[in-house]
C-alpha cells in the first residue's frame, strides 16, 4: 500500500547524486543547509560502479598482459596465459563493493544531508516529486533545485535490437568471464576502451562506428593512430558502416550491416552515446525545453530562477570532472544568495583522456574547431616514439604530441597528447591553455630528459617552422 506524504520544506534539493550532485550536497550540507539527496540508483552515479573506476581497473589488467607480451623483446622470454577471474574480482570487491553505495550515503549523511531513494521530478518552481517504494514524497526548496540526472546508454532504433540481450557498459563492468567474440557498436571512448580490453583477453573484437572514423571529437592524427594499434591487435574496424538490423538466436548476435555483410559474435556491446529523458525530469514545469537533449546553463550553472544544473546534461562535456568543476560554482552560488557566487565557468580548456593503448588526450579546440572559430591557425605536431624517451620505451611508444595555437594572440587555444602516458603530458598543456601562456614563454621552459613531455619542445619547434 502506497500512501502520499504532506509536502517538507528544506533549503535544498539535489536530484541526482552523481559525482557532481554528490559533491554539491556534501558542500551544502556542510555549509548547515538542509539538503535532501533524491537518488534512484547508486549514490556516486556512473563513474565510480560502472564507468571510470571499473572500467580503469579493466584496462589496467589489459595493459598488463600487453606489457607483460612485450616483455619479450625487452627482458627475455615471457608466456601470458589471460585470466578474467582476477579482473572481476577486483571490479566487484575493490572498485565497487558488489555496487553498494552504503559508504557514500554515509559519507553524505555525515555531511548533514538526507538521501531519499526514489525518482526525482520537477512539478512547479522549488516543487519536486519523488517516486518511492512507499509512496510519493513531496519538497518544496526555498532556497533551489540542482539537478545532476547523468545520462543513461543511448541505444540507437536498429531493427531487432531491443529484443536482444545486448550489453551496455553496465554489463561489460558486470562481467564474470570474458566472451570469446564481441561486436561493439560505436567507436567512442567507452567503445574504444572496452573493444581493446576484451581482446586483450583473448577476446574477437570487431568495432562497427556509423562516422567515418574512431573517436570522432578527436584530431584525424590520433583516431588513425589508434586505428593502427586496433590493426596491430587484430581488432577489427569497421567505419561510416550503418547496422540494419540485429537478431540473436539464444546462442549468439548476428549484425546485418547495410551492405548486407554479416557479423556474428557472442556477445554485443551497446556503446553508442548517452541520454537523458528531460520529460521525465519535469523541466518543462520550470520553463525548460524538454524536446532537446541538453539543458543550456549560464556561467553559474542556473539554467532557470531557482534551478541549477550540473553534469553531463548541461552539454559542456561528458566527464566527471566537469561535473564536479561545476558542482563548486553551483553550490557557492547557491550559498551566496542574491549575490550569486564570485566564480564563473570558464569551458576553453577542458580536458578528456581515452584510456586505450596509446592513451589519446586532448584539451580546448582542435585543428578543425579553431579553423571553424574563424581563429588564424597554426599547428606543430612531433612523433612521440621519435623523441629521446620513445626510442627508450621501445615497443608500445607509438604516440603524438600536437599543438593548435591562434597564431594572432600567440597562445595555444587546443593540444593532443596521444601515446603512453598521454593522459599525464596533457597537464602541462591543459594549463598552457587555461593561463593562455605565451607560446613564446613555452619555448624558455626547462623540459626534463627524458621524458615524454619534453616532446612538447619539439611540436613548439614545428610550430615556429609552421
Amino acid at each position: 500500500m502506497t500512501t502520499e506524504q504532506p509536502v517538507e520544506t528544506v533549503d535544498v534539493v539535489v536530484i541526482g547524486t552523481g559525482p557532481g550532485g554528490e559533491d554539491a550536497t556534501g558542500r551544502l550540507a556542510r555549509a548547515g543547509l538542509d539538503v535532501v539527496a533524491v537518488e534512484a540508483r547508486l549514490v556516486g552515479g556512473e563513474c565510480p560502479y560502472f564507468g571510470c573506476i571499473p572500467t580503469k581497473m579493466m584496462v589496467r589488467a589489459s595493459d598488463a598482459l600487453a606489457e607483460a607480451r612485450r616483455a619479450g623483446t625487452l627482458a627475455g622470454r615471457v608466456d601470458v596465459t589471460p585470466d578474467w577471474a582476477p579482473v572481476a574480482r577486483r571490479v566487484r570487491d575493490e572498485a565497487t563493493t558488489d555496487w553498494d553505495d552504503t559508504a557514500a550515503v554515509e559519507r553524505l549523511e555525515k555531511a548533514g544531508a538526507r538521501v531519499v531513494r526514489g525518482r526525482g521530478r520537477l512539478v512547479g518552481p522549488g516543487e519536486v516529486a519523488v517516486a518511492t517504494p512507499d509512496g510519493e514524497r513531496r519538497f518544496r526548496a526555498t532556497r533551489g533545485v540542482l539537478l545532476n540526472p547523468g545520462t543513461d546508454p543511448a541505444v540507437p532504433p536498429v531493427e531487432g535490437l531491443a529484443d536482444t540481450p545486448y550489453w551496455t557498459n553496465r554489463d561489460a563492468v558486470r562481467a564474470t568471464e570474458a566472451p570469446t567474440s564481441l561486436t561493439v557498436l560505436g567507436g567512442g571512448a567507452i567503445g574504444c576502451e572496452l573493444a581493446q580490453v576484451f581482446a586483450r583477453f583473448g577476446t574477437a573484437v570487431e568495432v562497427v562506428e556509423a562516422g567515418p572514423r574512431l573517436l570522432a571529437p578527436d584530431e584525424p592524427e590520433a583516431s588513425a593512430l589508434l586505428a593502427d594499434r586496433f590493426a596491430a591487435e587484430g581488432i577489427g574496424v569497421r567505419t561510416s558502416a550503418k547496422v540494419a538490423s540485429v537478431s540473436h538466436d539464444g546462442a549468439g548476435f548476428t549484425l546485418t550491416l547495410g551492405d548486407g555483410t554479416r557479423l556474428v559474435s557472442e556477445q554485443l556491446l551497446v556503446a553508442a552515446g548517452r541520454r537523458t529523458d528531460l520529460r521525465a525530469l519535469g523541466v518543462a514545469t520550470v520553463g525548460i525545453d524538454d524536446s532537446g537533449r541538453t539543458i543550456p546553463v549560464d556561467d553559474r550553472l542556473r539554467a532557470a530562477d531557482g534551478v541549477w544544473v550540473v553534469g553531463d546534461v548541461t552539454g559542456k562535456g561528458a566527464f566527471t570532472h566537469v561535473s564536479m568543476y561545476q558542482a563548486r560554482i553551483a553550490a557557492a552560488d547557491i550559498l551566496a544568495g542574491d549575490d550569486g557566487g564570485e566564480e564563473r565557468a570558464d569551458y576553453r580548456a577542458v580536458p578528456h583522456v581515452t584510456f586505450t593503448d596509446p592513451e589519446i588526450g586532448g584539451v580546448g579546440l582542435t585543428e578543425a574547431a579553431a579553423r571553424e572559430a574563424g581563429l588564424t591557425v597554426r599547428t606543430g605536431s612531433t612523433d612521440l616514439s621519435a623523441s629521446s624517451r620513445g626510442f627508450v620505451h621501445g615497443p608500445g611508444n607509438e604516440g603524438l604530441i600536437k599543438l593548435v595555437e591562434d597564431a594572432d594572440a600567440g597562445v595555444l587555444v587546443g593540444a593532443t597528447a596521444a601515446g603512453p602516458a598521454g593522459g599525464e603530458i596533457l597537464a602541462v598543456l591543459t594549463l598552457a591553455v587555461q593561463a593562455r601562456v605565451p607560446v613564446a614563454d613555452l619555448r624558455r621552459l626547462i623540459y626534463a630528459y627524458p621524458t615524454f613531455h619534453r616532446a612538447i619542445e619539439s611540436a613548439l619547434a614545428d610550430l615556429r617552422e609552421a
